[in-house]
C-alpha cells in the first residue's frame, strides 16, 4: 500500500467538527505538573517504584502527519486452541461470558511468535485479558516496545507525557498527593468517560497493552465494554440501518485541552470518518465503533438527528452492565485489550493521595472497515 498523508484539520470532516466544537467533551484530569521531589520520595512520600517511567514533556518532539501503512493481522495466523499462549498449567478465569478474562501461569515476554499470534486472536475473542504476575515493568523499556511492535506500528500520542527518550510509551500518571480530581469534580459528577483510544486516527489502535507501575491500595479500576455484544443486542432492522453510516472522530479537543494547560503538541490534530459498525479482521465479528469522548457527528445527518442517534448508541454501551467487565489492578498486571471491539474508562475514585502510574503501548491497526449486513 502506497503511503498517503492522513487528513488534517483542513478536511471536510474537520470543518464540520470545527463548527460544532462545543458539542464535544474531553475528559482532562491528568496534571502536567510533575513534582520530582515528591515522586522521588525527597519530601517523605513513598518514591515512585519505576522512576525510569516518570513522564516528561519534550516540546522539541514534533512529528509530521501520520502516513498510512499496511497492517498485518497476526490473529489470522493463530491456532484457535492456543497451545503456545495457554499451555497446560495456565489458569484461565473468565470474568463474564462475553468479555474479560484473567490468566495466571504464563509470562508474556517469553512468548514465541506463534504465541504472539495466539495472543492477538485470544484478546480479539475475549476483548480484554488481564495477565497477572508479569515482568513487563522490569524489562528495559526498549524490550517492552520491541514486544509491542509485533502487533503494529507504535502510535506516538500527540500530547501525553512519556518516559525520557521513549515517546512511543503513553503514560497514565497521577502523582502522590495529587489533588487534581477535586477541581475536576467541581463540574462533573463522575469520572466515567467511555472511549476507544485515539479513535480519531486514520488507523486507530488494535491489540493494546497497559501495565501497572504503581497503584492505590484500592480504587483506580478500569471498566471495559464489549462493542460486539452491544451490536448484537440491537434489532436486525436497527443493525441494518446503521450499516453504511459513518461518524467523525476528532482529536482537536484533546490537543486544545493539552495546549490550554501548557502541555506539548507533537502533531497537528486530525479528524477522520469511520464506519459506525466495524468488522474485526481476525474474527469477522461486527462491533459498534462510536464513543462519547472522540465521536462528534454522523455523516449526512442533521445535527439533531446525529445527536439523538449518537446519544442512544453511547448510552447503550455505557449502560450495558451485562456486557461489561471491571479489571482490578494489582502489582505485575498487564492488561491487553482490542481497541477495535471495546471501549474503556478509568475510574478516579480514591482520595488518599496514593500514586497511580501505568504505561501503555499502543500498536496501530488497519483502517476501520465494515462488511455487508448479513442479518
Amino acid at each position: 500500500m502506497a503511503p498517503a498523508a492522513t487528513e488534517t484539520i483542513s478536511n471536510p470532516a474537520a470543518d464540520r467538527v470545527s463548527k460544532r466544537i462545543h458539542h464535544g467533551r474531553y475528559k482532562e484530569i491528568e496534571v502536567l505538573r510533575l513534582d520530582r521531589d515528591v515522586e522521588e520520595g525527597k519530601t517523605g512520600e513513598v518514591p515512585a517504584k519505576y522512576p525510569k517511567y516518570l513522564p516528561t514533556w519534550n516540546p522539541e518532539q514534533r512529528y509530521p502527519p501520520l502516513q498510512d501503512f499496511e497492517h498485518y493481522e497476526h490473529g489470522l495466523d493463530a491456532d484457535p486452541s492456543f497451545p503456545n499462549l495457554l499451555p497446560e498449567g495456565a489458569k484461565v478465569t473468565h470474568l463474564t461470558p462475553s468479555i474479560g478474562t484473567e490468566v495466571h501461569g504464563i509470562q508474556l515476554s517469553s512468548l514465541n511468535n506463534k504465541g504472539k499470534d495466539e495472543l492477538a486472536r485470544f484478546v480479539a475473542e475475549r476483548k480484554v485479558v488481564a495477565f497477572r504476575k508479569q515482568d513487563f515493568a522490569d524489562l528495559p523499556i526498549a524490550d517492552a516496545l520491541k514486544f509491542g511492535e509485533c502487533f503494529g506500528r507504535h502510535h506516538i500520542h500527540p500530547t501525553s507525557g512519556s518516559p525520557e527518550g521513549h515517546p512511543e510509551v503513553h503514560l497514565v500518571h497521577r502523582g502522590a498527593q495529587d489533588q487534581g480530581h477535586k477541581s475536576f469534580f467541581e463540574s462533573r459528577t463522575t469520572s466515567t468517560e467511555w472511549h476507544s483510544d485515539v479513535s480519531y486516527e486514520r488507523q486507530p489502535p488494535g491489540t493494546t497493552f497497559l501495565y501497572i507501575l504503581d497503584g492505590p491500595d484500592t480504587g483506580g479500576d478500569t471498566l471495559f465494554v464489549d462493542g460486539v455484544t452491544a451490536y448484537k443486542r440491537l434489532s436486525p432492522l436497527f443493525q441494518e440501518r446503521l450499516h453504511g453510516l459513518k461518524a467523525t472522530h476528532s482529536g482537536i479537543e484533546q490537543v486544545n485541552a493539552a495546549v490550554a494547560r501548557g502541555s506539548i503538541k507533537r502533531r497537528e490534530p486530525v479528524v477522520n470518518e469511520h464506519p459506525i459498525v466495524r468488522t474485526h479482521p481476525a474474527t469477522g465479528e461486527k462491533a459498534l465503533y462510536v464513543n462519547s469522548q472522540f465521536t462528534r457527528d454522523i455523516v449526512g445527518l442533521k445535527q439533531e438527528e446525529s445527536d439523538a442517534l449518537l446519544k442512544f448508541l453511547c448510552d447503550h454501551l455505557a449502560f450495558g452492565a451485562d456486557f461489561q467487565a471491571r479489571v482490578k489492578w494489582e502489582p505485575g498486571t498487564v492488561v491487553v485489550w482490542d481497541n477495535r471491539v471495546t471501549q474503556h474508562s478509568a475510574l478516579v475514585d480514591w482520595e488518599n493521595g496514593q500514586r497511580r502510574h501505568l504505561a501503555r503501548i499502543t500498536p496501530q491497526a488497519e483502517r476501520p472497515y465494515e462488511t455487508p449486513f448479513n442479518g
